[in-house]
């Protein structure tokens, strides 16, 4: 039988990204995303709101990327995989965390501290771990 595991997210970056390096040289960044689902209570009326936040881990030239062009609060895309994990604490209780490995990112709006003339629609840096590089509006339709 197939399976998928796939995931498709746009946010806000929680913080700055934690980025390291692992004993054998490979980069890893960690961040958090916030995703928000806005609705209007049919009750009373009133808009109402809910955050998600997901946490995010990037790998290899992606991580770098992330280094050098993503802060907090900064709006992006993620595409990827989600991942449990297990470990153990310091007092032997058995953990687990759920993480969502990124394979794209796209980052979208302007760079903070960008100049006036970058605005929110101007692409900014793409990068993938894999798969075929995003479409272009420019390219020529293969069709």
């Amino acid at each position: 039988m197939a399976s998928l595991n796939k995931v498709m997210l746009i946010g806000n970056l929680g913080q700055d990204p934690d980025v390291r390096s692992t004993p054998n040289g490979q980069t890893v960044a960690n961040f958090s995303l916030a995703t928000t689902e806005r609705w209007k209570d049919k009750q009373t009326g009133n808009q109402e709101e809910k955050t998600e936040w997901h946490r995010i881990v990037v790998w290899g030239r992606l991580a770098e990327l992330c280094r050098d062009y993503l802060s907090k609060g900064r709006s992006i895309y993620v595409e990827g995989r989600l991942q449990t994990r297990s470990w153990e604490d310091k007092d032997g209780n058995k953990k687990y965390t759920t993480e969502t490995i990124a394979q794209t990112i796209q980052f979208l709006g302007k760079r903070e501290g960008a100049g006036q003339n970058q605005g929110a629609t101007q692409a900014t840096p793409a990068a993938q771990t894999s798969g075929p590089p995003p479409f272009d509006a420019d390219d020529d339709i293969p069709f």
